[in-house]
């Protein structure tokens, strides 16, 4: 019944913005875009917040948005940790059990519209810009990305090379911003006028296409070690992406997993990810 109700409201999104799309495909392209970046979940939940009260740090205002960071201080190298779409740093608990016990000074924070962050949308562009700023005040060695926190951190690298990174993690990262919009668009079922316009809105607001969000063209030019980790049977984002991340990052190593899911929150892939930041 909750498919068949979910089913249901998308496709009614869709006929929302087909319809919209007859009298200004300029307003139909916005609201698809508003929708697509607007998040369901991802706020604080009670079962989050004794854990995360511990650790609270500064509110960083960034882009007029008060963005909610979170510190685990250590004497060693400064980590950065950077959650996916719909989530928050309540995400990175057991590995950042796995990087205190190696004294790794632990940076993390919750992206807009999620965690305790001020906002209410997010997009790929708008992180990577958050990235950027908390980057800049925390200069980290190193960045671990989970599914579009590893999409926002390939694009800040690529947009702005930062030569003080040393290594960067990504989990389960998607590649290409047209794969999930062609995604957004069979699960909605909105016509090409919609996402010819959405195109359009996304380059008049953040000069960017769709087709230019790619992690294997970023990975061209970036030159620090990368660990991808993705799972063979990743139903969120499918494996190939990293694959083909893998093959234009040349100093990259790809670890395939089978049957970990898409969160990959698993002991081994933690115990992975501190020996590649020790190495």
């Amino acid at each position: 019944m909750r498919k068949l109700l979910y089913r249901t409201l998308a496709l009614s999104y869709g006929a929302y913005f087909n319809s919209t799309a007859l009298f200004s495909e300029k307003e139909a392209g916005k609201r698809a875009f508003k929708t697509f970046t607007t998040p369901r979940k991802g706020r604080i939940l009670p079962v989050h917040q004794e854990y995360l009260q511990e650790y609270l740090g500064k509110k960083i205002l960034v882009n007029n948005t008060g963005l909610q960071t979170y510190e685990w201080p250590g004497t060693g190298e400064t980590v950065l940790l950077m959650h996916g779409w719909e989530s928050n740093a309540f995400r990175w608990r057991y590995l950042i059990e796995k990087l205190q016990e190696r004294e790794f000074n632990i940076i993390a924070f919750d992206a807009p519209g999620h965690g305790y962050s001020e906002g209410n949308r997010l997009n790929v562009v708008t992180y990577a810009d958050s990235a950027r700023q908390l980057i800049d005040l925390y200069r980290p060695k190193h960045i671990i990305g989970h599914s579009m926190g590893g999409l926002a951190t390939l694009h800040n690298q690529y947009q702005n090379p930062n030569t003080s990174i040393e290594k960067i993690v990504t989990l389960g990262a998607p590649a290409e911003l047209s794969e999930l919009m062609a995604h957004y668009q069979n699960l909605v079922r909105f016509n090409n006028k919609v996402l010819e316009a959405l195109d359009k809105h996304v380059y008049e607001h953040f000069n960017y296409r769709v087709h230019d969000i790619s992690t294997p063209k970023f990975a061209k030019s970036i030159a620090q070690k990368g660990l991808i980790i993705h799972d063979e049977w990743d139903t969120i984002t499918p494996f190939n992406a990293s694959e083909r991340l893998h093959q234009n990052w040349k100093n990259s190593s790809l670890i395939k997993t089978t049957g970990l899911g898409h969160s990959l929150h698993q002991e081994e892939i933690n115990l992975q990810i501190v020996d590649f930041l020790l190495s």
